[in-house]
């Protein structure tokens, strides 16, 4: 990765709607312009995968990277014992050795995401390895006395819990984080953090922290909160998050959920998850508003986003898929590895065994009777494997099995499920 800088990251991060606060503007940008700044952004291991949320920090990293910039990409083995504080309720705490598996996990999956190679290489860090043997006596001296308890008090993510409850062990979150940036700051010259709006009081108390402990300066960024359409937060839960594990999320139904999106946020999306210029950007929310049923902002977002998590290959099956699936390509072609996370995402049955068409449509719930099966049928409107079945007693054959188990029903041109035989 090259060292050279680029004296327009700041305005471009604003363009892409990526500042949502930062420290002093006016010292942000001569940091940023003066030379290589050496930033980092933390990422507790809260859940076994990182998620959309994460993905603008990983995608900003690498932005300033690409900038000139030198990352540290901090794994929080240590904040992610405790968690920071929720709205309502304690956070459940969750065991060493499953926190310690989950930090594994997240050190590999950002490992892709920044640059090792270079002048300003990447480096990944672990906030357990300097905290791990601080003792309490000097924890409470050299970091608790820098915070006052009025001013904690006063942060609206502790506030909120007064009334119901709050333990110390989430009260101390702030003191954790903060000690991370200056541990930073100390040990590798670390004077900038990014990260995501909800952790702004937690960012800047590491900046005081600098300034108190050590009469340094420091700097801090947050971007925006990715909302839906109507507003409200993506979750974090099983069913709701995107993850970045292909284990979770298949790449398949990564890409699918970009494609997806509603136009309105097309041109945000693509301006916070994209490497595209502000002209290709331009162009595409032009043909989005003038021409929405193409999709071609959703397209290329669903494109390069997919490439930048999961790369070429996986992306290129993701898109064979749909086209297969859709009744525009072959599914022979298919990896039966992209075939079956692709079924499975849509809907699928398993069967002990062959049985006909007209009883398979009914089982995928494709149809709600084997009468409307044949209605269906008879009216051209049934496909097996892409292909029209034509006699109401069809009877898939064993040579129809794709990848030696898989059954591809198809009712209109949109309607599909699959059948995994076996």
């Amino acid at each position: 990765m090259t060292g050279t800088l680029d004296p327009t990251l700041l305005d471009d991060l604003v363009w892409r709607g990526l500042i949502a606060h930062s420290t002093d503007p006016g010292a942000l940008r001569e940091a940023l312009t003066s030379g290589s700044v050496r930033f980092y952004v933390g990422f507790d291991p809260t859940a076994p995968s990182l998620h959309m949320g994460n993905l603008v920090q990983l995608v900003t990293a690498r932005r300033m990277q690409k900038a000139g910039h030198t990352p540290y990409i901090l794994v929080g083995g240590a904040t992610g014992m405790i968690g920071d504080p929720k709205d309502s309720s304690e956070r459940t705490l969750n065991s060493l050795d499953t926190v310690k598996d989950w930090s594994d996990r997240v050190r590999r999956q950002v490992e892709p995401f920044v640059s090792f190679q270079g002048a300003n290489a990447a480096t990944i860090v672990n906030n357990y390895d300097w905290t791990a043997s601080l003792s309490t006596i000097d924890f409470l001296r050299d970091i608790g006395k820098h915070f006052p308890v009025n001013r904690m008090l006063q942060r609206d993510v502790v506030s909120r819990r007064l009334e119901s409850g709050i333990s110390y062990t989430e009260f101390s979150y702030v003191l954790l984080q903060s000690m991370d940036f200056l541990s930073l700051f100390r040990d590798h010259g670390v004077t900038l953090q990014h990260g995501a709006t909800d952790q702004w009081g937690n960012i800047t108390a590491g900046v005081e922290l600098i300034r108190r402990a050590d009469g340094g300066h420091a700097h801090a960024f947050v971007t925006p909160l990715i909302t839906k359409p109507d507003g409200t937060k993506y979750g974090k839960t099983e069913a709701d998050a995107l993850w970045l594990d292909p284990e979770m999320m298949s790449p398949y139904a990564f890409h699918q959920w970009w494609l997806n999106v509603d136009d309105s946020q097309v041109g945000e999306l693509l301006k916070m998850f994209t490497f595209l210029s502000q002209e290709e950007i331009a162009a595409l929310e032009a043909v989005t508003e003038n021409e929405p049923w193409k999709r071609s902002g959703q397209k290329r977002l669903a494109d390069e986003v997919t490439t930048f998590v999961h790369g070429v290959e996986e992306t290129e099956s993701a898109k064979a898929a749909a086209a297969a699936l859709f009744g525009g390509g072959d599914l022979h072609s298919l990896s039966v590895a992209t075939l079956s996370a692709a079924l499975r995402e849509a809907g699928s049955t398993s069967v002990a065994a062959l049985a006909p068409v007209v009883d398979l449509l009914v089982e995928t719930g494709l149809v709600k009777s084997k009468g409307e099966a044949r209605r269906t049928i008879s009216e051209g409107g049934a496909y097996l494997n892409n292909v029209r079945v034509e006699d109401p007693e069809a009877q898939p054959a064993t040579s129809d099995l794709i990848g030696g188990s898989w059954l591809v029903l198809r009712k209109g041109k949109k309607q599909f499920a699959g059948v995994e035989v076996g």
